[in-house]
């Protein structure tokens, strides 16, 4: 497939190009990225990945100095007494990296799936904890 065909003058025109780049982008298997949610609570920050039908022990998490990346890659067990007859949706990879900061217990921060929701729980320092409290009015 010609990647910028040319239009019935002959001609590739910047608007071709430009449809022809944002196609692709808008179709490449390899640019999955689930749905986040980030919340702050007074002691800790929650990021849920809405990643339905994956088994929990293909998720990857790691921590590289003030990158927190999470990844899934499918192990694909060779299963013969299984056919697939008819298969219409996958399981994509992905790979997200979020930054975090000096607030973050680092030592502290775990991770949960459940019902098809991946959840990294990232506890603040001590030092750092939100406490509300009451101002009187005088």
């Amino acid at each position: 497939m010609n990647r910028f065909p040319f239009n019935e003058s002959g001609f590739i025109t910047f608007g071709d190009i430009l449809d022809n780049l944002l196609k692709d982008t808008a179709t490449a298997e390899n640019n999955f990225f689930p749905p986040a949610n980030i919340t702050e609570l007074n002691d800790r920050f929650e990021v849920e990945l809405m990643v339905p039908g994956r088994q929990k022990e293909d998720f990857k998490i790691s921590l590289d100095k003030q990158l927190l990346t999470v990844s899934y890659e499918h192990k694909d067990g060779a299963n013969e007494e299984k056919k697939s007859l008819k298969k219409e949706f996958t399981i994509r990879p992905f790979k997200r990296t979020f930054t975090i900061d000096e607030k973050i217990n680092s030592d502290e921060i775990h991770a949960k799936y459940e019902n098809g929701i991946l959840t990294l729980l990232l506890p603040r320092k001590e030092e750092v904890k939100i406490t509300p409290k009451e101002i009187a009015v005088k």
